[in-house]
């Protein structure tokens, strides 16, 4: 019996050091470059409203109010969206993160508001795993939804 029990609380260790990690740190390849969001990687846990391929690709969102209006909305939508943080934000980016409710998982939540256009550019995606069941673009599409009801 205590074997069984050291066995147990050694693979919850071993499951809080290797998993843990991952997802408290940053995730490298995120913001703008050269006016884009980052791609998504091969896994479908991402979506992006730049350049992307069919299973990854997401609408942008348009807006008709002043520029920095469509921000300060954007930024009081996420403030509301559960288990979501904004740990980074410019006058042309927003970079937040959203944990899952049960296990804590990460993701990077950002938008691109280029200066020359009425349109937020977004992208989520996982930091660890293979599918994430659609969270990343159910929760964009959440977004752009609340943002419509808003009038932006």
């Amino acid at each position: 019996m205590a074997s069984r029990l050291i066995a147990i609380i050694f693979g919850i260790f071993l499951t809080l050091t290797t998993i843990l990690p991952t997802q408290t740190a940053l995730a490298s390849g995120l913001g703008v470059e050269s006016g884009h969001l980052a791609s998504c990687p091969a896994s479908p846990n991402c979506v992006v409203s730049q350049g992307a391929d069919a299973k990854h690709a997401i609408n942008p969102i348009y807006y008709h109010l002043e520029r920095d209006q469509a921000r300060e909305v954007l930024l009081k939508v996420l403030s509301v969206v559960p288990r979501t943080t904004v740990v980074e934000q410019t006058d042309e980016y927003i970079h937040a993160l959203s944990k899952s409710r049960i296990f804590g998982f990460v993701d990077d939540v950002e938008f691109y508001l280029p200066k020359d256009e009425d349109v937020i550019h977004m992208r989520s995606a996982s930091r660890v795993g293979e599918s994430d069941l659609g969270v990343n673009r159910r929760r964009l599409e959440q977004i752009r939804l609340a943002l419509r009801d808003l009038n932006v």
